[in-house]
């Protein structure tokens, strides 16, 4: 099989971002068809690059170095191995769908593709970088747009949402960036490359009492992203009022780079430090599955249900982080895509609920599968994936992490399974009032998807989901090789 070229998935919606800025703002259509074609293309190659990469082999796959800035030991250096293979995948499917599900943006639109292209550029890259500088700068890229695009297009609290989140996460992000120039500077190698570092630490690392202060700042400031508890505030306020598209794609995407950041430069590089402060870690995960997920049970905004949830599931990757065995990393890596599926669709089909009837009031909504049977189909079956339903991609990964969790911290696991049966209850009660039961009269006249091309990025999510729930083996079998390679060095 021929290699595929890593950068084109970074340089066709760069192509594709500058003609849209050449395109007259009032030709809408062509710059909606633009930004369709120049992401579906990358999550072609996505699927191209995750069917390509050899698990058996394993390692990282279809590298390119360039180097960049020589004396700093800055190069532009990307490959994938079974990790972010699969999020590159996740990426490709949340992005194609979030930009066919922005059909409904009216205002201002060659300004929202141009922001919304620049967040999914940064992502890619992020994912696909083996240098800490760029996968920070690229970081970066992916973030700003999503300020400026929650205070242009955001729901009612927009500006308090844009400023909080922004608080919340340029905090982090510095927190972040001091721990990764600590471990350049302690190293002594003066390079960002992961893999020479990860070669360098594994024979040589470093000593305890450092590992320990970098794990903490990289730990602290990446968990923001991830909303870890109790740094997760700027979340449901920022989901609940940003856009529909930037709703899918932080909660889906954005949050799961903090974790990624976790494994690659903390875990693997100072297995020390982690054995240290993981249990820590695991006690902070219950309290985000649990006290979000008995929040989550108070709203009556359905996206603010769904922003609560989504820090509450946060804390099952967490859980699973700690566990320090191949069935528990495996099951986090599993989940970030499951749940970045599910959370992606979730919003799309509350957004759409949005558009129609003008609110996310349960109490106000009521009977919508009636008048709404394909989206009132489509939520609940997201919940059942939601609550751990199996045939779903979430059961399987709360399974695996749930298992791997089970003899290092046993009444933490158990606490964890009730964390589901909260799940279940709010979002039953959310199908209950939003979509069961008579419909509210001044409903009747709103509509459902009538075209394939509007049912079509609900579609791909939801058929991902199940086809990934029916054959986990297409996810597990990918991933093993590169977990394995990680909890080796923990040993």
């Amino acid at each position: 099989m021929i290699s595929p070229n890593l950068s084109y998935i970074i340089l066709i919606p760069l192509l594709g971002l500058g003609l849209v800025c050449l395109v007259p703002a009032d030709k809408t259509t062509l710059i909606r068809r633009i930004s369709s074609v120049t992401v579906l293309l990358p999550f072609i190659l996505s699927i191209w690059v995750y069917a390509a990469y050899d698990h058996v082999l394993g390692g990282f796959q279809f590298i390119q170095n360039i180097p960049w800035v020589v004396p700093l030991g800055i190069s532009y250096h990307l490959g994938v191995d079974g990790i972010n293979s699969l999020l590159l995948l996740l990426l490709g499917a949340t992005s194609f769908s979030a930009v066919l599900i922005s059909a409904s943006i009216k205002e201002r639109i060659k300004e929202y593709y141009i922001l919304l292209l620049i967040t999914i550029i940064g992502t890619y890259g992020a994912f696909l970088s083996l240098d800490i500088f760029f996968f920070y700068f690229f970081h970066e890229v992916a973030a700003v747009p999503v300020f400026l695009m929650i205070a242009i297009w955001g729901s009612s609290r927009r500006e308090f949402a844009a400023m909080k989140l922004t608080l919340f996460l340029v905090a982090g992000a510095a927190i972040a960036l001091v721990g990764l120039l600590a471990l350049y500077l302690a190293t002594g190698l003066h390079t960002f490359d992961l893999i020479q570092l990860q070669a360098q630490l594994a024979s040589h690392p470093l000593p305890l009492e450092v590992q320990n202060c970098i794990f903490f700042l990289i730990v602290l400031g990446f968990g923001i992203t991830l909303t870890l508890w109790p740094f997760y505030t700027w979340a449901p306020v920022g989901y609940g009022e940003a856009p529909t598209a930037i709703s899918m794609l932080h909660a889906g995407v954005l949050k799961k780079m903090g974790a990624y950041a976790i494994i690659r430069f903390a875990i693997q590089l100072m297995p020390q430090a982690a054995h240290v402060w993981m249990p820590v870690i695991a006690g902070l995960a219950i309290v985000n599955i649990i006290y979000c997920g008995l929040v989550a049970l108070t709203q009556r905004d359905l996206k603010y249900i769904l922003a609560y949830s989504s820090c509450s599931h946060m804390g099952y990757i967490l859980l699973g982080l700690a566990c320090f065995n191949m069935i528990g990393l495996n099951g986090v890596v599993f989940l970030m895509f499951a749940h970045g599926i599910m959370a992606a669709l979730a919003f799309a089909l509350t957004g759409f609920v949005e558009d129609q009837t003008k609110t996310r009031n349960i109490d106000e909504l009521g009977g919508l599968l009636k008048c709404m049977p394909f989206i009132g189909t489509c939520f609940m079956m997201v919940a059942f994936a939601s609550a751990g339903v199996p045939g779903f991609a979430n059961f399987v990964a709360e399974i695996l992490v749930l298992l791997g969790a089970w003899d290092q911290y046993r009444w933490l696991t158990v606490l964890a399974v009730f964390g589901l049966v909260i799940t279940a209850i709010y979002l039953l009660k959310a199908i209950r009032f939003g979509f069961q039961g008579p419909l509210n009269p001044k409903f009747a006249n709103v509509t459902d998807t009538r075209t394939l091309l509007e049912k079509f990025p609900y579609v791909i999510l939801l058929a991902l989901l199940i086809l990934v729930g029916c054959l986990p083996t297409v996810i597990v079998t990918h991933i093993d090789s590169s977990t394995k390679t990680i909890i080796e060095s923990m040993q």
